[in-house]
């Protein structure tokens, strides 16, 4: 198994972090012969509960001051907002935003590397943005990879949504080729991985408020 967490030594969020931030310090062997397998897998528990909250805690403040901007479908000129089909707001992910934000950056610097390292993708950046659909928001089947940019390889989703139960809804919805679909709850601190070109999923609408980082591991595009 192969070390993804750089934090082993502690990370400062909001304040001092007495204890390391990634307890585990690594993404198990087993998420990722799953990930090989099957074309998707998922850790509970990814990111200890500290950074976790802060990131939370982030994407609802950010969400209330108004950053976030409703989510689009398409690429570059033909983009466009259409709520019936993806019902999120999104706000992007850069270096500096905050010490959560920058901490949990570095947590995906390491996962790239073990990407890189157990599959030999080529994958250069990660891309992200925090993720709020409203009650009764959802996103319909779809891939992550649009068809004129073959960038992005590997998609990830983690999830920050405390005391999750199956009666909130809200489960990513995976479509496995030649599979019976797949329902993932939005616990906190799980991440969930899959191939972006080959795995189509969907987000079911829910009760509450769903938060979430979605991103993508990236090659230069082909």
């Amino acid at each position: 198994m192969s070390s993804v967490c750089p934090l082993a030594a502690g990370i400062a969020v909001s304040a001092p972090v007495p204890a390391p931030l990634c307890p585990s310090g690594i993404l198990l062997a087993a998420t990722l012969d799953h990930l090989a397998d099957h074309g998707w897998a998922d850790q509970p528990l990814f990111l200890p509960s500290l950074l976790t909250a802060e990131l939370a805690a982030e994407c609802r403040q950010r969400a209330d001051d108004g950053s976030f901007r409703p989510a689009g479908v398409g690429i570059g000129s033909a983009r466009v907002t259409v709520p019936t089909l993806r019902g999120d707001r999104i706000l992007w992910l850069e270096r500096g935003l905050s010490p959560a934000c920058d901490a949990y950056m570095q947590v995906m610097d390491g996962v790239r590397d073990a990407l890189n390292g157990q599959f030999f993708l080529g994958l250069r950046d990660y891309e992200t943005h925090f993720a709020c659909y409203a009650p009764g928001a959802g996103y319909v089947r779809h891939l992550d990879r649009f068809r004129d940019n073959d960038a992005r390889v590997v998609s990830a989703v983690l999830y920050l949504n405390e005391g999750w139960s199956l009666a909130d809804g809200g489960a990513l919805r995976l479509h496995p080729p030649g599979s019976a679909s797949i329902d993932v709850q939005p616990d906190a601190g799980r991440l969930v991985l899959f191939m972006s070109a080959d795995m189509p999923h969907e987000v079911l609408p829910s009760t509450r408020d769903r938060l979430s980082l979605a991103g993508w591991f990236r090659q230069a595009p082909k």
